[in-house]
């Protein structure tokens, strides 16, 4: 199997601009897929836990929001110095569009796939 390179954002969303980040997602995974090297880009919300469960049972869904609402974001590419070209497009279109719609900026994982 062949290792690929792959960035993980976590993005804390601020309670009122839920639609406004979910139409911001459809933007950039669209613009993002077209990236020169792209595998593939994958978007979720987290919508459950398993604080509080047996484990074995299934996860707990999530009813209030505390602070802000999580979202993940799952960026794969080929090979690093394509992610390198990629997230400089990235940023220039997209960062300060998002820091409006987020708590604190987006944290960035990095590292190779198993």
């Amino acid at each position: 199997m062949k290792k690929t390179f792959v960035e993980m954002k976590l993005f804390q969303v601020k309670p009122n601009r839920l639609e406004q980040f979910e139409a911001k997602i459809e933007e950039m995974s669209a613009s993002q897929l077209q990236c020169e090297g792209c595998v593939s880009i994958k978007y979720f919300k987290r919508f459950f836990t398993i604080d509080g469960i047996e484990l074995g049972e299934p996860p707990r869904e999530l009813t209030k929001i505390i602070k802000c609402i999580k979202y993940y974001s799952y960026w794969e590419f080929d090979t690093k110095e394509n992610y390198g070209k990629a997230i400089k497009l990235f940023f220039d279109n997209y960062h300060k569009d998002l820091l409006k719609l987020l708590i604190a900026p987006f944290d960035i994982n990095l590292g190779y796939s198993l």
